[in-house]
């Protein structure tokens, strides 16, 4: 819930339609903020699998987070790769992305030395085929994927 100055932003025992002028104005600034939360409030799906591969190491490993916003339109994506010199390393969300109204998909890959470089490719390809493939059910747009992220993941 949104807050403003410690009081909830809406009052529902507020009845706007028998409001003079005034009070209306007023009660319609006083929702802004509401208002303004509702579009920056997004959900995130967890630990969803996104490799064919079904051994355990890659079972626990080749998963991936997805923040979405419910209410939106088609948003566009980035697909975010955690750093850590592909030797460490979990995967998360930046704030700056969720701020700026994308589908950010967050996906974790196996890491050196349990795997070779040529496996955290290949990771990599399949979360990325993944989004592709499924991100239109979280409001994103197929059409507006980019693939970012720091150090080992950029």
């Amino acid at each position: 819930m949104c807050i403003m100055h410690g009081k909830a932003a809406l009052n529902p025992s507020v009845n706007i339609v028998t409001m003079k002028k005034p009070k209306l104005i007023l009660a319609v600034l006083m929702m802004m903020p509401l208002l303004a939360c509702a579009v920056n409030d997004g959900v995130v799906v967890s630990d969803i699998p996104y490799s064919p591969n079904k051994d355990d190491y890659s079972a626990s490993r080749c998963r991936l987070d997805i923040y979405y916003h419910p209410e939106a339109g088609p948003q566009p994506v980035v697909v975010w790769f955690h750093g850590g010199g592909l030797t460490g390393g979990e995967r998360f969300i930046p704030a700056e992305l969720k701020d700026a109204g994308y589908t950010v998909v967050a996906p974790n890959y196996r890491l050196i030395p349990n795997v070779n470089i040529e496996e955290c490719i290949d990771d990599a390809a399949a979360a990325v085929a993944w989004t592709f493939k499924n991100v239109g059910k979280y409001n994103g747009d197929s059409r507006q994927i980019f693939v970012a992220g720091h150090s080992a993941g950029g």
